[in-house]
């Protein structure tokens, strides 16, 4: 009997090759889009390399050469800072504006109609390309845009004013783009992360006299907060990373007075430039400055529950 098990055993199909075989697309495709140019930015971050003119410079070994010269420049902090205070304005808004929206959609007592509807209006703007939302507003807010030309006309203002050549105006326009670019996707996320709550919870908690705020604070955030940790990381990250909003809407000059200059930005000026060897330092420090804030968000979410399961 237990040769004829083994025998039966052997002669089986081993399915377990045909999964790798059937991932492996992803991971090819991931070595050649990601992980190279990723290794490949590192190396690149330690050589000299960069255009004088018609002439190319290296590739020299420079080692950290081009850290330290980014290190010493005194407007890497600032940048660093306008592109952390942009994104903050957008994405506070917008994740409270998301949490409100997604506990009214999912809400059993409200009931609200036309839900696809709703779901379809707000999701919208995250289909328009960034390079066209931000042509959009620099015509409506320009000095001789619609904005200024109906304010003028009901006599809200006596002259034009100037969106664009303000620190707080301009921060705030990019800031109010991401977030009207952002609140629809965010906001389908949550109500997805809703939805999956058992019900019984809700009924438990208002048998027990529990207000809606109580319910929404005791169950309904505790519940999605693995969702709510995506949202918060992939924001941050992105707002970051943020660079076609600002790029366009300032032509690139971070006006004004670089005030509104992100870091990618800055990085992209390297590139514009050909100087590789410092667009790849940048990238590098990027990277680290990313994982580093979101393994303090992780460790800040997580660590309330922890504490409360112990």
């Amino acid at each position: 009997m237990a040769k004829n098990y083994l025998r039966k055993k052997k002669s089986g199909v081993n399915y377990d090759k045909w999964g790798y075989l059937f991932i492996m697309p992803f991971f090819l495709c991931y070595a050649v889009f990601s992980l190279f140019p990723i290794i490949f930015t590192f190396y690149n971050s330690f050589f000299e390399n960069y255009m004088n003119g018609l002439k190319q410079v290296g590739p020299n070994f420079a080692g950290f050469e081009n850290y330290k010269r980014i290190l010493a420049d005194k407007d890497i902090l600032k940048y660093f800072w306008n592109t952390i205070y942009i994104w903050i304005l957008g994405f506070v808004p917008q994740i409270i504006f998301s949490l409100l929206l997604a506990a009214w959609f999912t809400n059993r007592r409200l009931n609200i109609r036309g839900q696809r509807f709703f779901k379809t209006v707000i999701y919208m703007p995250n289909l328009i390309m960034a390079a066209a939302f931000s042509m959009l507003f620099f015509t409506l807010f320009s000095d001789g845009g619609p904005v200024n030309d109906v304010m003028m006309k009901w006599g809200i203002i006596s002259e034009p004013i100037r969106f664009l050549a303000g620190r707080n105006t301009t921060r705030g326009l990019i800031g109010l783009m991401n977030f009207m670019m952002w609140f629809g996707n965010t906001t389908i996320l949550l109500m997805a992360a809703m939805l999956g709550i058992d019900v019984s919870l809700f009924e438990a908690a208002e048998c027990d006299g529990a207000s809606p705020g109580q319910i929404f604070k005791k169950i309904t955030i505790p519940m999605i907060k693995p969702i709510l940790l995506y949202v918060i990381i992939t924001s941050m990250v992105g707002g970051i990373q943020m660079f076609d909003v600002p790029q366009i809407l300032t032509n690139g000059e971070g006006v004004p007075n670089r005030t509104s200059m992100t870091i990618v930005m800055y990085l992209n000026k390297h590139l514009y430039s050909k100087n590789y060897g410092m667009s790849g330092a940048v990238s590098v420090i990027l990277f680290f400055v990313t994982v580093f804030l979101s393994l303090v968000v992780l460790r800040v979410i997580r660590e309330p529950s922890q504490e409360g399961g112990a």
